[in-house]
């Protein structure tokens, strides 16, 4: 997003934010009312252009909203999506977007109020080494022929009863509804959703052999430091990496040892 669409977007999480820190609001609720209205406004194309028509009136497009789902949603989900079509968008795409992130934001709020969003954040991680490691699998997750029953019923076999709630919840919304994203490309995003909550970035870490303690924590702290931001680690194995270790934290590739690395941290943030 950019413009008028990111100043939006960021409106719409602080509303959402005082939303769901009321103990009056069930976050999974709200998740579940906002991806209804995210899967009618992305196959109505019609109605989201009127809703984000910079021509009318920001009211006018607000009770709009209200006539149309005042009475299939709780007031609090309704209230907040009318707050969100009174402000401006550069896309009407992006008004779908906004509100399909506020679904998952509010999946992932309710985790972290019970505890259990760092596990969360962990089984997507470990899913999409899953899905990435098995043709079959991910054959079967986008097959575009197979019906929602059936792709949510593979997932619950899955998923239930070995992850958390907040996780197969936002597996099975982003392979039910993928809105023309790469299964990879939409855990991928709810990663980074999830990592935000706690103001962190991601580092998917791939060493040759598991990393002691002693070495997550040495190279979380060094990231830390070199990023300027809490740093989350998702830590996977494979015995081919180059170098002993390979880092990315968003675009960036980091390849060499664990040592290597911590070296020219502390020299980048010396010099």
């Amino acid at each position: 997003m950019n413009g008028a669409s990111r100043e939006a977007l960021a409106a719409a999480r602080e509303r959402l934010d005082a939303l769901t820190d009321s103990t009056s609001v069930d976050a999974v609720s709200l998740a579940d009312e906002l991806a209804a209205v995210t899967a009618l406004l992305d196959r109505e194309a019609g109605l989201r252009r009127v809703l984000t028509d910079p021509a009318k009136p920001a009211e006018a497009k607000a009770d709009l909203v209200q006539r149309l789902i005042g009475g299939q949603v709780s007031g609090p989900a309704a209230d907040l999506v009318a707050g969100t079509v009174r402000s401006r968008w550069s896309q009407p795409r992006d008004l779908v977007d906004a509100l399909e992130e506020l679904a998952d934001t509010a999946d992932l709020t309710a985790a972290e109020k019970r505890g259990t969003l760092d596990e969360v954040e962990d089984e997507l991680f470990r899913f999409g080494r899953i899905v990435s490691s098995s043709t079959d699998l991910r054959a079967a997750l986008t097959d575009r022929a197979a019906g929602t029953p059936a792709k949510t019923e593979l997932l619950h076999r899955l998923l239930g009863g070995r992850a958390k709630p907040a996780t197969e919840r936002l597996v099975t919304r982003l392979v039910t509804a993928p809105r023309g994203r790469s299964l990879e490309a939409g855990l991928e995003s709810l990663s980074k959703l999830a990592a935000d909550r706690r103001d962190r970035m991601v580092a998917v870490v791939t060493s040759a052999v598991p990393l002691s303690d002693g070495q997550k924590q040495r190279l979380g702290a060094a990231l830390a430091k070199l990023y300027g931001r809490r740093m989350h680690l998702n830590l996977d194995v494979d015995p081919e990496v180059i170098g002993g270790i390979r880092v990315q934290v968003g675009d960036e590739v980091i390849n060499g040892s664990l040592a290597d690395r911590l070296d020219d941290a502390a020299r980048r943030m010396a010099s």
